[in-house]
């Protein structure tokens, strides 16, 4: 059908939103899994602050600190966009085949949960690695303490040394964050529609930039305030500095040790850094999608 001719300009459109925003905002990455892992431990740097984390990382270590593990969170943010906006769109064309109605709310969340599943078992590996990067603290000072010199090196050592289920900690909280993503497909999907509706307008009718960054920001904000705590677990669970037992382990000792506040360490630099995130992804993926479009058609 026409939306399989579709499937691989989804996927180029998803792959340069992703990854154009993750190496501009990969230092708040770094500031959001360091705050998400503070839990005292005396090995740990004290920050007071976002700016206090940064300027130190940069004081201690330069820009090559404030990037580290910026390789695998790049692949990790291609592959996972890429294959997210494929997996999703495949399976609500599998889902619509014969169908003369839209999907609902609710399909449009069950194919986005799925999507994220899908994906989530190809790039686990990957976000194990980006943790343990950023989580090397002064590697930038002396590059002997350095457990682990890049990507592949950390995928090799982790494997040789915790097996596949090291590659695959914070798995089943990371599933959660497949949630996350549905969540904020559900919100975006749905505050089109209302505001088309609103305008009297088709509801396919194209948005301005202003529009697809208000509707991209306000179901980023949504999504990321239902789901953050299941990050600070996940990070903790990845973290190579401290060894809990499982989930439950995490959630029972951060909320012992600090409250709720425990599980929104982090939040405020992650929401400086999804939001505009999330609004160039989606404002390039609506872009460059319509583009590949209308080029197809010129050709064709």
């Amino acid at each position: 059908g026409a939306c399989a001719e579709h499937r691989p300009l989804n996927l180029a459109a998803g792959l340069s939103g992703g990854v154009i925003s993750t190496l501009v905002l990969h230092p708040l990455d770094l500031v959001k899994i360091r705050f998400a892992v503070s839990d005292g431990l005396e090995l740990r740097p004290k920050y007071n602050g976002i700016l206090h984390c940064m300027t130190t990382v940069w004081k201690h270590e330069g820009l090559r600190g404030l990037y580290q593990g910026v390789t695998p969170n790049m692949w990790g943010a291609g592959a996972s966009w890429g294959l997210y906006f494929f997996f999703y769109n495949a399976i609500k064309a599998y889902k619509k085949e014969g169908k003369l109605e839209s999907l609902g709310a609710t399909e449009h969340l069950v194919s986005a949960a799925e999507a994220g599943a899908m994906t989530l078992c190809i790039t686990n590996p990957i976000w194990v690695t980006k943790t343990r990067l950023v989580l090397q603290y002064n590697a930038g000072v002396d590059p002997s303490k350095r457990q682990y010199k890049g990507m592949l090196d950390a995928l090799k050592k982790i494997y040789k040394k915790e097996g596949i289920r090291g590659l695959y900690k914070g798995f089943v909280p990371g599933l959660f964050g497949t949630s996350h993503g549905a969540l904020q497909f559900m919100a975006y999907e749905d505050l089109k529609l209302r505001y088309n509706k609103y305008r009297n307008r088709p509801s396919d009718t194209k948005l301005n930039t202003v529009e697809y960054i208000t509707m991209a920001a306000v179901s980023k904000i949504f999504a990321v305030s239902a789901t953050y705590p299941y990050q600070v677990v996940r990070a903790r669970l990845q973290d190579q500095h401290n060894t809990y037992s499982g989930i439950f382990d995490v959630i029972c000792r951060t909320w012992r040790r600090e409250g709720i506040h425990g599980f929104y360490k982090g939040i405020v630099p992650n929401v400086i850094r999804v939001t505009p995130a999330c609004c160039i992804t989606f404002v390039v993926y609506e872009n460059v999608s319509s583009f590949l479009l209308g080029f197809r058609k010129e050709n064709n």
